[in-house]
């Protein structure tokens, strides 16, 4: 009997049409259509992939619960910033530690959202305190470091990004030969897919293959603030 995929074309077809109407009226008539391929097919994909994940670690949670689980929700926090669009125009899910269950935490991370879809993993905007750990990791442990950043079968996949200081960080020195490193803000790392990738009916088991080649990353992480990987 045929898999049938968890998302269609459907999915990023919605999306579309929400950033052309991203106003509440708009999308109260068309939240039957966000459950039918959005957010249902999203829970379903993070139900069955817990069990693959569990075998790249045991310390990542897959929720499907609709509110406080593994999708983000749809809505937008318009109280501080000047866009006060009411939603986000992607679906994003990420697997978090169980140890620290928040986003700054170490984690997977699936991104759908038309013409950019990307997976990521390990730490991003982490507070000062898991920050300053990361970093201590780095500077004590620097073959380790090396070994986690530059291994083989991550680096032909991912690529490091986001933010970083200007300046060496208060402590170290701007000399330091992994100075590059320890200015980062984020350490998480990204991959693209494709759409085709994300509608196919292998893709969760593709999904958790590409999560594996990230272990030695957010292993370090992991170790890094003293949580189990």
């Amino acid at each position: 009997m045929a898999v049938e995929p968890h998302f269609s074309p459907e999915l990023f077809s919605f999306l579309r049409d929400l950033a052309r109407n991203n106003r509440r009226e708009w999308f109260a008539v068309q939240k039957q259509r966000y459950e039918d391929v959005a957010k249902g097919p999203a829970q379903r994909f993070i139900a069955d992939v817990g069990s693959h994940l569990a075998r790249v670690s045991p310390s990542f949670l897959a929720d499907p619960r609709p509110v406080g689980g593994s999708m983000f929700r749809i809505y937008r926090d318009t109280r501080f910033g000047k866009d006060k669009t009411p939603y986000k125009t992607h679906v994003g899910i990420q697997f978090r530690h169980k140890a620290r269950k928040d986003v700054h935490a170490p984690g997977f991370y699936l991104h759908l959202d038309p013409g950019r879809c990307f997976i990521a993993a390990g730490i991003w905007h982490p507070d000062t305190e898991t920050l300053a750990q990361i970093r201590e990791a780095i500077d004590s442990d620097p073959r380790g470091w090396k070994r986690a950043r530059d291994d083989r079968r991550f680096r032909a996949r991912y690529e490091l990004s986001g933010d970083s200081l200007a300046r060496a960080p208060h402590g170290y020195d701007p000399g330091h030969p992994l100075v590059d490193d320890l200015k980062r803000k984020d350490f998480i790392a990204t991959t693209p897919v494709t759409e085709r990738e994300v509608t196919s009916a292998k893709f969760p088991e593709r999904f958790v293959a590409i999560c594996s080649q990230a272990a030695p990353f957010v292993r370090f992480l992991c170790r890094a603030i003293d949580v189990p990987y």
